[in-house]
């Protein structure tokens, strides 16, 4: 029984490629890569000359018997364009079926291009959301939006660079005038790290741009705690319009910076 290996490949210089990484590459009966093409300019640039097969979008469960049966009689290397297989990229079904087929599976560290961009933002760092790419579709990356609007963590977006006004637009209608780090061409000769507000990101990117983007998002600020007086005065006009206690308690919770519970219990206090 062979061993599926995670093998992380550089998001730009070559030279990122960990020695591990360049082991295993060797190593293995197979690599299953997201582009074939990429894969030939890494393999070249080591002097590997390990089988290639593709495994990317459009193809990955009809390659998925291929690799399966591959990983029976040896070991497996997934890659992807850059970075970390699994992450924004059809590796995530082909190591759900190796686990479920039972071969073991070995993660390797090395590039990500998001935790590159973060570390370098200068927002914080401790707790952060990944969301990788938004929809490409207006109203559904609209709605995306919405459903993070209120995060207080970090968040980390992946966008095309064709996309990246349309996103900053409607982060800025939807989530506010935060501060953002726009990274693109991570690791490249044209690397560039921009901080600033996403105002000003509009205008410094107004014009054509080139390379694959992340977008670190500062998370939604503190809303300020309201007093006691307050809160009662929010959840009374709450039940007076015919809200339960639970659904008062929820309600105005979400506004006012308390727990649910919190605006319950004060809901039944003297």
């Amino acid at each position: 029984m062979g061993t599926l290996y995670i093998v992380p490949t550089p998001i730009g210089h070559l030279d990122d490629l960990t020695l591990r990484a360049l082991k295993v590459l060797r190593d293995v009966q197979l690599i299953a890569a997201e582009d074939t093409r990429r894969a030939a300019i890494l393999l070249s640039h080591f002097d590997l000359h390990t089988p290639v097969t593709s495994y990317f979008e459009h193809n990955k469960l009809s390659k998925l018997d291929r690799i399966l049966a591959a990983l029976e009689t040896g070991d497996v290397a997934l890659i992807s364009d850059a970075g970390t297989p699994g992450l924004s990229d059809p590796g995530y079904e082909l190591i759900r079926a190796a686990i479920d087929h039972g071969y073991p599976i070995v993660p390797l560290p090395g590039p990500t291009a998001a935790i590159t961009a973060l570390v370098a933002s200068g927002l914080p760092t401790d707790t952060f959301t990944f969301i990788g790419f938004l929809p490409r579709k207006t109203g559904e990356r609209q709605r995306a939006l919405e459903a993070v609007k209120d995060e207080r963590r970090t968040l980390i977006f992946y966008e095309a660079p064709h996309r990246l006004i349309d996103t900053l637009t409607d982060l800025r209608s939807i989530c506010g005038d935060r501060s953002i780090c726009v990274a693109r061409e991570l690791t490249k000769i044209y690397e560039e790290l921009w901080r600033g507000s996403i105002s000003a990101a509009l205008d410094h990117f107004s014009g054509e741009v080139l390379g694959e983007i992340v977008l670190v998002v500062a998370g939604a600020p503190e809303s300020e705690r309201w007093t006691e007086d307050r809160v009662r005065a929010a959840l009374q006009t709450e039940l007076d319009g015919g809200a339960s206690a639970n659904a008062a308690a929820k309600a105005v919770a979400a506004q006012a910076g308390w727990t649910k519970r919190e605006a319950y219990e004060l809901m039944h206090s003297s």
